[in-house]
């Protein structure tokens, strides 16, 4: 029995050797792994952060009437471009009969009070040419007179604006009469002729005839991520991107970053906004969705090399590439790096523009199956 048990273990041992033996034949039968190099390149390097949103108006002016009625005729349409006193609509006026009523009834007193007037005045008149009343008596007279037939036409006026909404005099000032407060281009007319509209007031906005916008003077409007946000600053340069406008950038300047964030899905998202630079002609449609390039930092034909050869030293953090120095033979050098976007960086000091670089992390070839 001793003898069996003393026969596996020596057995046992000699199947460990020999596998020993064999693993140890196997790795000496490997190729030796072979470093490749690459060299710094010249590359203009962009660092730049990517905000969503849309091209609108700087200012769009919205256009009220400043009396209620009925759209009678409309003289525009989108798409116009119009100038400021242009007119836009004409509104028929349907008069409060309560307001009508009062201001008939304030002609009708006007007008007895004018012949009060007229009588006294011609009572007066022959008495002030004969010399028994006083010229300032008879000029009291007067004034009274003339005031009653200045009331008298006002009144008569107030009766025809509540009932047409104008009246002789008023000219283009007129209140049926609704015109263009600025020069631009007419964005939308949301109503038709035969539409009800409300005055605009101390207690109502009213009812929107046009939306009139400048479209010289169009702006990005975006959202960027708390991530991102404290990267940015006013007066940074921008790249609009329009999806409607291929094979096109358009320059900005970002000059509004919101000191406060929205939530929106579970982020917090901060409103920006960015002038376009409208030295090109372009015609940009108000409402285009866009992307805005936020460029962070720049750096032009300058030297550079891919980031995956740059490593960092696990103690000091300190970036530094191998160097070839033979056949297969690599020595450390420290680095002063620059801007990065991601895929280049840009090589301030350490490196020259011949020097080889080690590829440290090349991927290996897949070995075929046996």
């Amino acid at each position: 029995m001793k003898k069996a048990i003393t026969f596996s273990i020596l057995v046992l041992i000699i199947i460990t050797f020999a596998g020993a033996l064999y693993y140890l034949y196997q790795k000496n039968q490997e190729d030796p792994v072979v470093y490749t190099s690459e060299n710094p390149t010249t590359q203009t390097i962009i660092k730049k952060t990517v905000a969503t949103g849309s091209i609108v108006p700087r200012e769009e002016v919205l256009i009220k009437p400043n009396i209620s009625g009925i759209i009678d005729e409309i003289y525009i349409e989108a798409g116009d471009k119009i100038k400021a006193g242009d007119l836009i609509a004409r509104i028929r006026v349907i008069p409060n009969v309560s307001t009508l009523q009062s201001a008939k009834d304030a002609v009708v007193s006007a007008k007895i009070n004018l012949d009060n007037e007229q009588k006294l005045y011609d009572r007066q008149k022959p008495l002030f040419e004969k010399g028994v009343v006083s010229a300032n008596d008879f000029d009291n007279v007067e004034v009274s007179y003339r005031r009653a037939q200045q009331n008298y036409r006002s009144a008569q006026q107030n009766y025809e604006i509540v009932r047409t909404g104008t009246t002789s005099g008023l000219g283009s000032a007129a209140n049926t009469l609704i015109r263009s407060t600025i020069d631009g281009m007419v964005l939308d007319v949301p109503v038709k002729a035969g539409n009800q509209v409300i005055e605009s007031n101390n207690f109502n906005d009213g009812t929107t005839i046009a939306t009139l916008a400048d479209v010289n003077k169009m702006i990005f409007e975006g959202k960027v991520d708390e991530s991102e946000v404290g990267k940015i600053q006013v007066n940074l340069p921008l790249e609009i991107t329009i999806g409607a406008i291929e094979n096109k950038t358009f320059d900005a300047v970002l000059d509004y970053i919101a000191p406060k964030g929205i939530s929106e899905n579970g982020a917090i998202q901060f409103d920006i906004k960015g002038t376009l630079n409208k030295a090109d002609t372009t015609f940009i449609r108000a409402g285009l969705s866009a992307n805005a390039s936020i460029i962070l930092a720049r750096a032009d034909e300058v030297l550079a090399l891919k980031e995956a050869l740059v490593q960092y030293d696990p103690k000091t953090q300190q970036p530094f590439v191998e160097i070839e120095t033979g056949s297969q033979e690599f020595k450390r050098q420290d680095l002063k790096l620059g801007v990065s976007d991601g895929i280049y960086v840009q090589v301030l000091e350490g490196l020259k523009a011949e020097d080889k670089i080690k590829v440290w992390n090349q991927i290996k070839p897949a070995q075929a199956m046996r």
